[in-house]
């Protein structure tokens, strides 16, 4: 596979980020993003252009917390102010850290965030069951509490507690599409679509709305991807790749799929919603949306060998 300038839109897992059992601090945030980026400099190094994206379940999840908290001293703000919040935070800390990383190879390409507003559609079904978490896990009589008094909607999430959910509705398109492909054209490393961007429906004089909701920041990236014109576009999370029948003894991890193979995993339900489904679909998006597409998901580890072909599992169209 040619890579020399092909353009990679790269999707962060939350363990670049934020690790399970850390409190969050921005040390500990700062030094996660810091492996992250000594990774992604990796990839530029070997001729990628590079477009970034990222997760902010942890952070975002913190802001509202710090919001129900200080309610009383300063007013709380809505969940889609809160969102762009958490993008602002996360892209500081990759831009500075990044740039350093480049640095340190002795490249020195602009790297900047973008604040970004992804349309949905009021009508999504998704805003009439949601389903997405967000925010801590809480036992089910606290989880019940903030029902009969907030008037919130939780779920149980995996047998791991339960947490409040918000509507997750489809991704149609990055309104700020085109200052994004300017940059990326002009030789900058774009963050972009940070925690799948800023969910805005649109209005009949053509005006941006926010709306109470959260977009998966794998579908959003596929659709990020989609509208700078990658090449490719890789997931990078805390697994090795794609499994079927995966905790159970039968696990198999797939280096390779189709598209349609893909999909008919995805039938069967070897996809959990909220973990491996969503990758699974966006890379099928992906490779389906043009000619030549392709797409990864790996773990963040092993993002150069990924794409030499030599660890996680790689869509393709069929």
């Amino acid at each position: 596979m040619s890579k020399d300038g092909q353009l990679l839109v790269v999707a962060l897992g939350g363990n670049a980020i934020q690790k399970p059992g850390e409190r969050g601090t921005a040390e500990e945030q700062r030094s996660n993003i810091m492996t992250a980026c000594r990774h992604l400099a990796s990839l530029m190094e070997r001729g990628y252009r590079l477009v970034l994206t990222h997760g902010n379940g942890p952070q975002v999840g913190s802001i509202l917390l710090q919001n129900e908290s200080a309610r009383d001293l300063v007013p709380p703000m809505p969940l889609d102010v809160c969102g762009a919040q958490s993008q602002g935070l996360i892209g500081y800390m990759f831009q500075q850290s990044l740039s350093q990383a480049l640095r340190e190879r002795g490249i020195h390409t602009p790297v900047v965030t973008v604040v970004t507003q992804v349309r949905v559609s009021a009508e999504d079904p998704d805003f009439l069951d949601p389903s997405k978490p967000i925010g801590p896990f809480y036992e089910e009589e606290e989880a019940q509490v903030l029902v009969r008094e907030k008037g919130l909607v939780v779920k149980e999430d995996a047998g791991r507690g339960w947490r409040r959910v918000v509507p997750s509705p489809d991704p149609i398109g990055i309104v700020e599409r085109g200052p994004i492909r300017q940059l990326v054209d002009g030789g900058s490393v774009v963050i972009a679509s940070g925690g799948g961007g800023v969910p805005v429906v649109e209005g009949p004089g053509g005006e941006m709305e926010g709306i109470e909701a959260v977009i998966d920041k794998d579908l959003a990236g596929e659709c990020l991807a989609r509208d700078v014109d990658a090449d490719g576009f890789m997931i990078l999370t805390d697994v090795e790749g794609v499994a079927v029948d995966y905790g159970t003894p039968m696990q198999r991890f797939l280096d390779r799929m189709t598209a349609s193979e893909a999909g008919a995993y995805d039938a069967e339900g070897h996809f959990r919603e909220g973990s491996m489904g969503p990758k699974v679909r966006a890379g099928i998006r992906f490779v389906r949306s043009g000619p030549g597409r392709w797409a990864i998901i790996a773990g963040l580890d092993h993002a150069e060998e990924a794409v030499m072909g030599g660890a996680g599992t790689r869509l393709e169209a069929d």
